[in-house]
């Protein structure tokens, strides 16, 4: 039976508050502790917890989850994306989320009062924003725009990232952004969809968060990551 070990990344008693992600396949073993709790992409059989995708498996507090290795967006609700407006309505924009199906921003859940004649003069098409997924159902995807670090995002760019490498970018309790964000003193908003958005002070710092955001991306099975990054910024002052 295979189970975390806190120092080297292999597996033995998960209890022991491990350090490391380890690599799980979908029917894998994960702990047979019954002191934790199946998270996302796991699920409790018997005693056991078990991997129900491939990708990392990760203790949370008393949850263990798995982060994938790859797979689609599907948008869960309070999720923070990125998205460019694609069409006005007369009760809100239509927002591509680069998902099935396109989200809707009604009028109410934009940050300030926008008189309905000049909702174009307050979110144009084609001008990108960071919304938060309020509501999913069969009938579609509602967004809201109220709340930090929310709304249309102006200079800058975005480029896309594989979703499933979010998790790994963010870190744990945003570690790994931060990381970034202190070694080039830029902006970063990243959706759980994948796009991500760099606003620094000069072109030069934008691309290097931009690498940097790709080094990680690019190294999800890599332990030790936070290190490595912190030796990848050392070398690429």
């Amino acid at each position: 039976m295979k189970e975390f070990d806190k120092n080297e990344g292999e597996y033995e008693d998960f209890g022991s508050e491990p350090q490391s992600r380890v690599i799980v396949v979908p029917g894998e073993v994960v702990s047979s502790e019954e002191d934790f709790l199946p998270g996302e992409g796991a699920r409790r059989e018997g005693k056991d917890i078990v991997a129900s995708r491939y990708g990392l498996a990760e203790k949370v507090g008393r949850v263990i989850k798995i982060i994938p290795f790859s797979g689609a967006f599907i948008p869960r609700r309070n999720n923070v994306i990125i998205g460019r407006v694609s069409d006005i309505v007369h009760s809100g924009w239509i927002v591509d989320i680069d998902y099935a199906q396109n989200g809707f921003l009604p009028l109410m859940e934009s940050p300030r009062f926008v008189n309905k004649g000049e909702m174009d003069q307050f979110l144009a098409i084609g001008d990108v924003v960071a919304a938060k997924v309020w509501s999913v159902s069969p009938k579609g995807i509602d967004l809201a725009m109220k709340g930090k670090g929310l709304g249309k995002l102006e200079g800058g760019f975005i480029f896309r990232v594989n979703p499933s490498r979010v998790p790994r970018i963010i870190g744990r309790e945003g570690s790994m952004i931060n990381l970034i964000k202190v070694n080039t003193g830029c902006n970063i908003t990243i959706g759980q969809n994948g796009w991500i958005w760099v606003k620094g002070n000069s072109l030069d710092s934008e691309l290097k968060a931009r690498k940097a955001i790709e080094f990680i991306a690019d190294k999800v099975l890599v332990t030790g990551l936070t290190e490595k990054t912190e030796k990848w910024f050392g070398e690429n002052k």
